[in-house]
């Protein structure tokens, strides 16, 4: 506990010294542009409403307010599997990975660090894109609060669980673009941030279910929506956790081999 707040503390110091705005800005213009698209969009193309397929999935007739959770939640996703999962390969790039590796203290209190942090910060970033969303109208019913704190924990071990596995490859391959670039297209594209999965392919719908977040996101959804029922989506809270559970698992076995190889390619 104490190398976790040890490192959530070194997080503030620095980032509240030098705060990057610019990533602040592009972050939250990102977010805003594309419920801002797809309002536009929607009043060109669709201002009679939405299809009765669209109402019967998603189980709501207002595009914009899906597309906006979408994004707020996208640029949460994004922001917190960022600062997790580079957390190490960082390190290396700063020199002192070594020094880390030979520290007598476990990885994952330090990983959870950058997770509390990165929550913390993250909060901003969303709130920003979600003013954007209520000035472009968007309503939202009242959340339900415990479904809401359920599905927001389950989403946050999701993309914990997603940060450990992708922050191994990054150790391995000694690269981080395109490993992170990559998974964020894919969760972009089959896990429903911006539309719903079912007009997906059905190999991709399976493809979807293999990333935690897919259901975590189901979840968020749900709360959202101001008639989340325990009973009727726990379903999706197992599938969730279960997925979670796999990738923690693979990423703990990972991550120190990872760690191996960097420490021999370093040294």
């Amino acid at each position: 506990m104490q190398v976790a707040i040890a490192t959530f503390h070194r997080l503030w110091t620095v980032t509240r010294r030098a705060y990057p705005w610019t990533y602040f800005a592009s972050t939250v213009l990102s977010g805003s542009l594309t419920i801002a698209l797809a309002y536009l969009a929607f009043q060109a193309v669709g201002p009679d409403g939405v299809s009765q397929e669209f109402t019967s999935i998603t189980g709501s007739a207002h595009y914009v307010g899906y597309v906006a959770v979408g994004a707020v939640m996208y640029t949460f996703a994004v922001r917190l599997i960022l600062w997790t999962a580079k957390a190490l390969i960082t390190e290396e790039r700063e020199g002192t990975f070594v020094a880390l590796v030979a520290a007598p203290a476990s990885r994952m209190p330090y990983l959870l660090g950058f997770v509390a942090f990165a929550v913390l910060s993250t909060l901003a970033e969303a709130g920003a894109i979600a003013a954007v969303s209520v000035t472009l109208g968007v309503t939202i019913p009242a959340p339900d609060p415990v479904g809401l704190a359920i599905a927001i924990v389950v989403f946050v071990v999701a993309l914990f669980a997603m940060s450990l596995v992708l922050g191994a490859v990054m150790l391995i391959a000694s690269e981080a673009h395109i490993s992170q670039n990559t998974v964020f297209l894919l969760m972009a594209l089959i896990c429903g941030f911006t539309f719903p999965r079912e007009y997906l392919p059905l190999a991709a719908q399976w493809l979807a279910e293999a990333l935690p977040v897919t259901a975590a996101l189901d979840l968020v959804r749900a709360a959202l929506s101001g008639d989340f029922d325990l009973a009727r989506m726990s379903g999706r809270l197992v599938a969730g956790l279960s997925v979670s559970a796999a990738y923690l698992v693979g990423g703990l076995w990972l991550l120190p081999r990872a760690e191996r190889r960097t420490v021999e390619r370093t040294s």
